[in-house]
């Protein structure tokens, strides 16, 4: 009998253990979370912006444990933005606020893409394993939310401060001519970030939207609004559902929506900032009362640290994040890994030396923030260690390959091999602008372990977030850098930081970097 199907006898009688969540419920980079059902099964997708594989589908069976089935597309586009060519990129932009809606037997997912300027629509019969279908709805619709209503008709819900809502046609691949194209909702004004990222519902007869504010009047933080009415196109009324942060430095919880459980339950999946490590999903119960979902402990607007689903608890399934010993057969990697922008597919293998990931420096680069091949996964919080093995023997003359704490902000150490042949154990830290400070130190060695640790532990402030970096010659004697990287939330890149391993070089020098695995220690 495993630990989550454990049982108390009392009495003869089976008692299930309590099915009790800690939030932030994942603690990891997974922001503007949108959760539906169907069936027993909840299905949530986040913000994604520049990563690939684009829009991750996580599952959950009992609102605790979330893992990752699949993903909605390999890329978003196929161009110069998204393959990082001629000074071009997506950093911060690509896929935001996915809304995620079932209807008559199909899954349906939209997003604001805005470097594109249009607006990305995916539809498929299986959310875990089949093949999305892509339409482009032209031009712009910020934060939306797609909405079928009772009659058939089909609306998507956006915008910023002015909420519009606009009529699309059946097939979701224009805006309906004639069709309702208007204001919807005017938030009041207030200085800082109004009113955006909608969630739009049909309730028992009435129509309510949810969205988020930052304001910085009041509490100075965000906060989770919902505006009611009982016709699609009247008079909408606003009430504050959540202004609190957990005890968590002042930072909201906000941005989401509503969805009930098997069980007749309600619970509202939002975020909550934990400064450079990103946003982090946060569930909180919601309950009703005259017709308004209230948010919080018996609904008293006190964002819940620690609550019970009335869910019964279910076995983990894949990891969203941890090791990885290389050991495929073929070109495939575990879920929980994403490339920065989109990968050359030629020039990276598992299968070219088994066991071993290799990144071919077949694309010049001029800094690591321009690296094609990139590899990412997202850091656990509140603190981990990230430990790779690097074969230095394929690598040319100009070539650098490592382990990076990658953000705007980012920090490497690794090796490279100078212009001679001589190789260098290479430690950076850059500014934001890709000026780095660095440090060489002579290697005469091929093998070089390298490690870097992510510690969000003493966060106070932006500046109190720290990645260390350090090497060993042989796997047991780490010698660490005496310079740390102060880890700062970029909205350039509009993401946490990330664990990356990386390999370029200014030219195409035709060398390659191979990695023996990622080890992750919590």
């Amino acid at each position: 009998m495993s630990g989550r199907e454990q049982k108390n006898i009392i009495e003869g009688h089976e008692v299930k253990m309590k099915n009790i969540v800690h939030n932030p419920v994942i603690n990891l980079d997974y922001p503007d979370p949108e959760v539906i059902r169907v069936g027993d099964t909840y299905y949530m997708t986040t913000t994604s912006v520049h990563f690939t594989p684009a829009i991750p589908i996580l599952r959950s069976r009992d609102l605790k444990h979330w893992n990752i089935v699949s993903y909605v597309t390999d890329i978003i586009e196929d161009n110069e933005t998204h393959r990082l060519e001629n000074n071009k990129n997506a950093y911060g932009n690509g896929v935001w606020a996915t809304t995620l809606r079932y209807h008559k037997g199909r899954f349906y997912l939209m997003f604001n893409c805005n470097e594109e300027k249009n607006t990305y629509v995916y539809q498929t019969g299986d959310i875990e394993n089949g093949l999305w279908e892509k339409t482009i709805l032209p031009g712009m619709h910020h934060d939306l939310s797609l909405f079928f209503d009772d009659d058939g008709r089909v609306y998507i819900i956006y915008g910023n401060g002015t909420i519009y809502i606009t009529e699309l046609t059946a097939d979701l691949s224009a805006v309906k001519p004639d069709g309702v194209n208007q204001i919807l909702v005017e938030t009041p004004e207030e200085p800082g970030l109004k009113c955006e990222g909608s969630h739009f519902y049909k309730i028992n007869g009435k129509y309510y939207l949810f969205l988020i504010s930052w304001p910085v009047r009041g509490s100075g933080r965000r906060l989770e609004w919902c505006y009611r009415c009982d016709a699609l196109l009247g008079k909408y009324e606003g009430k504050k559902l959540l202004d609190s942060s957990m005890g968590y430095y002042n930072n909201g919880v906000a941005q989401g929506g509503i969805f009930d459980t098997v069980n007749g339950d309600w619970y509202a999946m939002l975020f909550q900032d934990r400064f450079s490590a990103g946003r982090f999903p946060v569930l909180q119960s919601v309950t009703w009362k005259d017709g308004w979902p209230l948010m919080g402990k018996d609904g008293n607007g006190e964002a819940e640290e620690v609550l019970e689903v009335k869910l019964a608890e279910k076995e983990k399934g894949v990891p969203l994040f941890g090791s990885d010993e290389f050991n495929a057969l073929e070109n495939k990697l575990p879920l929980f890994w994403q490339w920065n922008h989109n990968p050359d597919n030629k020039a990276w293998s598992l299968t070219d030396r088994p066991g071993w990931l290799r990144l071919k420096n077949e694309n010049p680069a001029p800094v690591l923030e321009s690296a094609r091949n990139t590899l990412t996964q997202r850091v656990p919080f509140p603190w981990c260690a990230c430990e790779t093995l690097l074969d230095t023997g394929g690598m040319r003359p100009g070539d650098m390959a490592g382990i990076s704490a990658f953000q705007l902000n980012y920090g490497y150490v690794g090796a490279k091999v100078q212009k001679d042949g001589r190789r260098c154990i290479v430690f950076g830290i850059s500014d934001g602008n890709n000026n780095v400070l660095e440090r060489k130190i002579e290697l005469n060695q091929e093998h070089l372990w390298l490690k870097t640790v992510f510690d969000f532990r003493n966060s106070q402030d932006k500046a109190n977030d720290l990645a260390y970096f350090m090497y060993s010659l042989d796997g047991q004697e780490w010698i660490e850098w005496n310079t740390v990287l102060h880890m700062e939330y970029a909205l350039e890149h509009f993401s946490g930081y990330r664990i990356a391993l990386y390999s370029y070089n200014m030219e195409a020098s035709q060398g390659f970097a191979d990695f023996d695995y990622l080890r992750m220690q919590v």
